[in-house]
């Protein structure tokens, strides 16, 4: 029995890290303990030293001395067995060699990383309550995002549907229109693709009378801005639409995209929101921090920090209806002003009414869960992947080598600006050899489109 050490199974805390403390270690033996009450317990133990062996023993008898003599009718001379029993353990033990101080410096140190282990893992657990942050994935939207994080209690089941409304704003200009044809095309085929929750589609034309796509594609005519409001800056009508949109018309689903024409779905789209969080684009040219003496003219600092404004605009956006609700009429009130302030106006140019979104959505207090996954931007983003929409804004102009020539025309060139009098041409050519696989995408799902979509030379 030389270097054999007690070990019972305590209740106390003491016990129970004690027993923490030796179940992480190696055990070699098995040893049958009576516990303080008095039962039998398996339990794994270490050849430990003197120390540690003569507090179990002193612990034991103590402990199992008291719970004898608290019984009604405890026999007196059963418990001083056990304590002579007990007391004969413990002077065996005794003999059999005194604890090193190394060992009492490791026994210390065990007790105090297992302390320090525990207090973290409780006060971590307490921080993760419902604020806690978490990644998400691209399929099974459960843990890891590739950009941010959303709380654990907004997390919904991997099987629950929420389908989102569709709803982009456009003009009845020809430049508009073969843009709002394309982007219904992939929307319907992407629509019925597993993983996909889009729901129904509106096209919100803000020209104040119908077109000939009508039948097309399903639209809510809305009154443009009065004369001269817009200032020649045509998308501030774009606020005001969703304001009259949301107003008057019927919309099922509980959460709307904010989406533009210049979008094609490029994979099945899902619901990026959770619960009051909704979810936006992060774009590299809306930078609140660098413009924060601009921004605090609308956005004051007792409404907090200049980073509660999202580098985001307001498309892509999927967000709940009742929350858009209120955003809109700020949003509409804020770009306005933003364009009637000549610093802003010159600082801002054609995205002032994307800060005009971000900071609306501060004023209410709403922050949006970032997506670079959201949306890809030929040609600076190279490939697709696992994006969403493919948003087609920037010109792509290559040489036939697969070079980029941006901000010259290139030998072969695909730019939406090139077609403002009417549709692109069906069967664009495919770009050279080492042109991005993006922007080869992008063209032959314009092929594919004016392919198949009927009277295309329509205006």
């Amino acid at each position: 029995m030389a270097g054999l050490a007690l070990f019972p199974v305590f209740s106390s805390p003491i016990g129970t890290l004690s027993a923490f403390l030796l179940q992480a270690s190696r055990p070699t033996h098995l040893l049958l303990v009576p516990s303080s009450n008095l039962t039998l317990s398996f339990v794994p133990y270490l050849p430990l030293k003197i120390f540690w062996e003569t507090h179990l023993a002193i612990e034991i008898c103590l402990r199992d001395r008291i719970a004898l003599s608290r019984k009604p009718n405890s026999n007196s001379d059963h418990t001083n067995s056990v304590s002579t029993i007990c007391c004969h353990n413990f002077l065996v033990r005794k003999n059999m060699g005194r604890a090193s101080p190394v060992f009492l410096i490791l026994l210390a140190l065990g007790f105090f990383i297992a302390t320090y282990n525990l207090v973290t893992m409780i006060i971590h657990h307490r921080s993760a309550s419902p604020g806690k942050w978490f990644r998400e994935d691209l399929e099974s939207q459960s843990l890891l995002d590739p950009i941010i994080e959303m709380p654990e209690n907004v997390k919904r089941t991997k099987n629950a549907k929420l389908p989102f409304h569709v709803a982009l704003t456009a003009t009845d200009a020809p430049y508009s229109k073969w843009q709002c044809r394309i982007m219904y095309y992939w929307y319907k085929k992407q629509k019925e693709m597993p993983g996909s929750e889009m729901g129904g589609f509106t096209r919100i034309l803000h020209s104040g009378n119908p077109d000939n796509l009508m039948d097309e594609i399903p639209t809510f005519v809305v009154d443009p801005l009065p004369a001269g409001l817009d200032r020649g800056y045509i998308v501030l009508n774009r606020p005001w639409a969703f304001v009259q949109w949301l107003e008057k018309a019927t919309i099922e689903e509980e959460y709307i995209l904010m989406a533009e024409p210049d979008h094609i779905f490029v994979n099945p789209l899902p619901n990026l929101a959770h619960g009051g969080l909704p979810a936006g684009f992060p774009f590299f040219y809306i930078k609140p921090a660098e413009n924060e003496k601009i921004i605090r003219k609308f956005f004051p600092k007792e409404n907090g920090p200049v980073t509660n404004v999202d580098p985001i605009g307001n498309s892509p956006v999927i967000i709940k209806k009742d929350t858009l609700e209120k955003i809109a009429p700020t949003w509409m009130n804020v770009s306005l002003r933003m364009k009637d302030d000549p610093e802003t106006d010159k600082a801002f140019g054609w995205v002032l009414e994307m800060y005009a979104y971000a900071v609306a959505s501060a004023l209410h207090g709403v922050q949006h869960i970032l997506r670079k996954d959201f949306m890809l931007q030929p040609p600076w983003d190279l490939e697709t992947g696992k994006k969403f929409i493919i948003h087609y804004t920037y010109g792509c102009d290559y040489n036939m080598k697969g070079e980029l020539t941006y901000g010259k025309i290139g030998e072969w060139r695909f730019d939406k600006r090139s077609h403002l009098r009417g549709p692109p041409p069906r069967n664009i050519p495919l770009p050279p050899p080492g042109v991005p696989e993006s922007v080869v995408t992008l063209v032959k799902m314009v092929n594919e489109a004016t392919a198949n979509i009927p009277g295309w030379d329509t205006e």
